[in-house]
């Protein structure tokens, strides 16, 4: 058993652009609940936060941008290749991801906790997980992985893949590989195949079953129900973002998209007129895909959707609530406000992970609302 009385803790690592945040988000679809350590030690840094003094008074205020925040681009090209820089660094940033580690896997509701994280079996955190999983492919495939994604020349990729701890190391030491070299669908097959194992195991209980479908106010095509998407609702899915003028998908696509996001699905009795597309990273939640098909009484579609987010975003232990909504929708402002949200601009959000998350999603042609789901967040400043 892991550390944490009462819960299965998986281990989820591998080198970079093998597949694991993919991994994670898949499980996370099957009822766990899921930690990324690397976006932790990132926030751990931000301005205000525990460790962030502590790099600049070892590293020096030149590390700083204009804004004041740590240049982590500039840290890490100081850091990479430099064992004792690294090591530096690391000792100062890992006690309080450990911290916050410990606090979220304390206060999850779920029974199985994954926490992803690359040097997981180069710390103490591994000891205290009861599996470990490895993801894998071959490094000619992170490399493309990393020139396609992060826009890297093939030199650079080829370095910071061969810069990496060793794989053969992790899987070696892996209860479950698995091979991320091939289609969504086969990636999700072993991943479920990986739950299914872990699930029937003494050391924990089955995922909880899906909530019973949650019923709203009716609508002029029908009762309104809502319920969680499910990869094999992959092909309904791409049909309805097609219709209603979203970019033109297959099953493949929507397949591809469960690695990043979870669905919410709108039905009319039994046809599908509505639905949201959302994710929860870094404890914030991003509602990137609002769809509601004409007729559908607008406001109580969106109220359904959005308070079935913000239930599951609670259960994820998310602060704050994100939505990035195109003209048509982000004119509904009553509806929004009615529901607790205001429109604002990401420098008005003032926690730096809510900021990041705000800018990296926000586009020129979508408006940003914004909701405070709680109160006691994760590595607040001190």
């Amino acid at each position: 058993m892991s550390d944490w009385s009462g819960k299965y803790v998986i281990g989820l690592t591998g080198n970079i652009a093998t597949g694991k945040s993919v991994v994670r988000k898949m499980l996370e679809h099957l009822g766990a609940y899921t930690i990324d350590a690397d976006a932790l030690s990132h926030r751990a840094m931000s301005k205000g936060a525990p460790a962030y003094q502590p790099i600049v008074d070892y590293f020096g205020k030149w590390i700083l941008m204009d804004d004041g925040e740590i240049d982590r681009k500039k840290l890490g090209n100081l850091v990479f290749g430099v064992p004792d820089a690294l090591k530096a660094l690391e000792d100062l940033v890992h006690p309080f991801v450990e911290q916050a580690v410990n606090l979220l896997v304390q206060r999850a509701e779920q029974k199985v906790v994954v926490i992803e994280a690359i040097k997981l079996l180069e710390g103490d955190l591994a000891n205290k997980c009861d599996s470990i999983w490895v993801t894998d492919a071959p490094e000619k495939l992170q490399v493309a992985r990393l020139m396609e994604k992060r826009n890297m020349d093939e030199d650079s990729a080829l370095r910071r893949v061969q810069a990496q701890n060793s794989q053969k190391d992790k899987l070696e030491a892996a209860h479950i590989v698995i091979d991320n070299t091939s289609s969504f669908e086969d990636l999700w097959k072993q991943v479920s195949a990986g739950w299914e194992k872990i699930s029937t195991t003494e050391s924990t209980e089955k995922a909880p079953p899906e909530k019973p479908t949650t019923t709203v106010a009716a609508a002029p095509s029908g009762k309104l129900t809502v319920k969680r998407g499910h990869p094999r609702d992959s092909q309904a899915i791409a049909d309805l973002i097609s219709k209603l003028g979203g970019p033109k998908m297959n099953s493949s696509d929507v397949m591809a998209a469960f690695g990043e996001k979870a669905f919410l699905v709108l039905k009319a009795d039994d046809e599908l007129v509505g639905l949201a597309g959302w994710q929860v990273e870094n404890l914030v939640t991003r509602t990137t895909d609002l769809y509601i098909t004409p007729g559908v009484d607008l406001e109580s579609a969106l109220k359904s959707l959005i308070e079935e987010i913000e239930n599951a975003s609670h259960a994820l232990q998310s602060e704050a609530s994100l939505l990035f909504l195109k003209d048509d929708l982000a004119s509904k402002k009553t509806i929004w406000e009615k529901l607790g949200y205001e429109k604002r601009t990401p420098k008005t959000l003032g926690v730096q992970a809510w900021y990041d998350a705000a800018k990296e999603i926000l586009t020129p042609d979508k408006t940003l609302y914004f909701k405070q789901l709680r109160m006691d967040r994760v590595l607040r400043p001190i």
